[in-house]
């Protein structure tokens, strides 16, 4: 009788437990790696989260390859060793969406969720004894979340806007309206504005979108305004 060759016939070697230990400890170490690195980042998700979420996939590849040996060697049962691993990359996605977080206009958690896909993947390569595979992933996440992320923030820094915040005195019931022609006749952008009165001034905070390097000639600009009686900058 013959099975399709997407179905794979119970062929799995015997494993014993220190071996099933080391695979555990491998992933452990690994998600842990990468988790601590999201832990001193104060992010969603951490080293427990990212240590669980490795070994949990290193366990389900184990079980998958290893765990249905017993009824698959009596040549009965027709099992494919890589269901339940496959499962893994699907389902790590209910995970990941929990860490992405909406804020107003901005959306953050993004690289936290690809993180805990990708222990995911390192956590099945360690369950399957793949060393090469989970400890060279291990090395490029980290290289990518740490040396790499400050290399690229520095490049695009110099070509992205950059925001900073005006704090503005001027006297009560003075209009905001000079201010903001001001900033944009610099070329700045007003993001947004807010007005409180105190006593006999009014403070005037403003958040600017500046090209890199006009925030001192923004700031001379406002500065320039009649009535303006305080310019504060900061970044």
């Amino acid at each position: 009788m013959s099975f399709p060759s997407a179905v794979v016939l119970a062929a799995a070697a015997h494993i014993g437990w220190p071996e099933v230990l080391l695979r555990l400890f491998v992933a452990a170490a690994l998600g842990g790696a990468i988790g601590l690195e999201r832990e001193l980042r104060e992010r969603q998700a951490g080293l427990r989260t990212h240590l669980v979420v490795c070994v949990g996939a290193a366990l389900f590849t184990l079980v998958s390859a290893y765990g249905f040996e017993g009824i698959v060697s009596q040549g009965r049962v027709v099992a494919d060793p890589t269901r339940i691993a496959a499962q893994i990359v699907s389902g790590i996605g209910f995970l990941g969406a929990g860490a992405i977080i909406r804020q107003g206009l901005s959306v953050r958690g993004l690289t936290t969720a690809a993180t805990l896909w990708l222990v995911a993947a390192i956590g099945m390569a360690s369950g399957a004894g793949y060393w090469d595979g989970a400890l060279i992933a291990t090395f490029g996440a980290l290289l990518t979340l740490g040396p790499l992320r400050i290399f690229a923030f520095r490049i695009l820094s110099r070509y992205r806007p950059q925001h900073d915040r005006l704090l503005i005195e001027i006297p009560a019931g003075g209009s905001p309206v000079p201010i903001i022609e001001a900033i944009e006749r610099r070329g700045a952008r007003v993001v947004s504005l807010d007005i409180a009165q105190e006593g006999d001034r009014r403070s005037v905070g403003v958040d600017v979108e500046l090209a890199v390097g006009s925030a001192p000639a923004v700031v001379a600009e406002v500065a320039e305004i009649d009535g303006v009686l305080e310019v504060r900058w900061t970044d």
